[in-house]
């Protein structure tokens, strides 16, 4: 297998756990995960993105060390991704690095999405081509820069009847993968996002192991149309967003207006709202007869069973049934735009950003020699 062969995808994704890292083989544009590797953010670390994240009071100089101390978490991610796989930075063709979204603000006159992980510090560090911006050239042209795992999963899960690829991290996102080619995308809402927030500010863990918390209490109603009334769900596709709107702030805006509910209601309430959230749009845009997921949501068993509960009259499973394993979906993804990239090829984002016309996504950080 030649270098030409080998690309490395880096994601921090909303639930900011830390970064995944997933080497991967493309022949004939088809990736094959070669080897893994997670690295989890401390929680100085985990704070300090929290923080640039939830509010207008951040410093430029702020914003710019955490873009450099975050490159060199995707660095360093990296050499121990390599070092696992026995093989050096010689090996591989380019690094596709999605970086840390900060700030995602995809409508009005001046859209734009904020990322952190600086390119250049990848590159240098690694003596790896480094592909990333991904969402910027997007968004120049006409579409919302997300989400972008939809495209690799029209590349790779597309079969012979009607599916939906559902991909569950901070936020979630569907993509629903005709047959005869009608395809489409956009982010839901909120996935593991607000439990992650509930759980941490109640239990000082950062997510609700197999949504155990959650299934010790009941859903409570009223909360749960209180969540639902929020604007965003009435949007048409395409559309994305992210914590910029759904965050803990928002959260506890929302239970001031609801009733006393209790801690373990708010956590299983939570949960119920993510699957609404999920399968009422399966069900009312798609004709899809199977549901796959894929993202951190797919570990966490309760919410399965409450989806597949939601979801009776389809199949739901995870991505390992199509050949992908569900934790490494999205790091494959950056990878293989990355090969999109370097080797010049125009990507269609139409029918999943809304942009006008196909792009190339992202820029190229040469490595040095």
């Amino acid at each position: 297998m030649s270098n030409s062969d080998l690309f490395i995808g880096l994601i921090s994704g909303t639930s900011i756990d830390g970064v995944d890292a997933a080497l991967v083989a493309i022949e004939q544009n088809c990736p094959e995960l070669i080897e893994t590797y997670f690295h989890e953010f401390d929680d100085s670390v985990r704070e300090k993105i929290l923080s640039l994240c939830s509010g207008p009071e951040i410093t430029l100089r702020q914003l710019g060390e955490a873009d450099v101390e975050i490159g060199r978490i995707f660095a360093d991610t990296t050499k121990d991704l390599l070092k696992r796989a026995n093989i050096t930075s010689k090996n591989v063709c380019a690094i596709g690095s999605h970086g840390q979204t900060i700030w995602h603000q995809p409508d009005g006159p001046l859209p734009f999405s904020l990322q952190i992980g600086n390119p250049n510090t990848i590159a240098e560090v690694t003596g790896i081509t480094t592909v990333a911006d991904f969402r910027q050239r997007d968004l120049s042209a006409g579409g919302q820069g997300a989400p972008l795992a939809p495209l690799l999963h029209r590349n790779c899960f597309r079969g012979e009847k009607d599916r939906v690829v559902v991909n569950i991290g901070g936020i979630s996102n569907m993509t629903a993968l005709g047959k005869e080619d009608n395809c489409f995308a956009f982010d839901t809402g909120p996935g593991n996002v607000l439990m992650d927030y509930w759980t941490n500010k109640h239990h000082a863990h950062t997510f609700d192991a197999n949504g155990e918390w959650a299934k010790s209490g009941k859903t409570n109603a009223e909360l749960l149309d209180l969540l639902l009334e929020e604007a965003y769900f009435d949007l048409p596709g395409p559309k994305s967003t992210g914590r910029d709107l759904f965050n803990g702030t928002w959260l506890e805006q929302k239970l001031r207006l609801a009733p006393a509910v209790t801690e373990e209601d708010v956590q299983a309430t939570l949960l119920q709202f993510t699957v609404n959230t999920i399968a009422t749009p399966i069900k009312n845009t798609t004709k899809a007869q199977e549901v796959y997921v894929c993202g951190g949501g797919a570990n966490n068993n309760y919410l399965m069973n409450r989806l597949g509960d939601a979801l009776s009259e389809y199949e739901v499973a995870t991505t390992s049934k199509l050949g992908i394993d569900p934790d490494w979906v999205e790091a494959i993804a950056f990878a293989w735009m990355a090969s999109e990239t370097i080797s010049g090829r125009r990507i269609d984002t139409t029918a999943f950003t809304g942009a006008k016309s196909p792009v190339i996504l992202g820029g190229i950080y040469q490595a040095g020699e």
